[in-house]
């Protein structure tokens, strides 16, 4: 699954904390940077005023409630 949403600076911890409890590989990358959404750190670096692209391969139910409340409208 490919999602797209929009991440503010105070989310990211939250954002981390959910996908650290899912038990599949998540990547959050913005034009070339792709980082593991797993990673505070690297999430953290990236550039929070465009939209960033989410990509997975799985399914957890707490990820994807906060994804909705997330993602940009299409």
């Amino acid at each position: 699954m490919v999602k797209t949403i929009q991440l503010t600076p105070d989310e990211v911890q939250h954002f981390v904390e959910v996908t650290s409890r899912c038990d599949f590989d998540i990547d959050i990358s913005y034009n070339r940077y792709v980082v593991d959404a797993k990673s505070f750190l690297g999430v953290y670096g990236l550039d929070f005023r465009s939209p960033l692209t989410v990509s997975y391969e799985g399914y957890n139910a707490e990820f994807e409630e906060m994804l909705k409340k997330l993602t940009l409208a299409s």
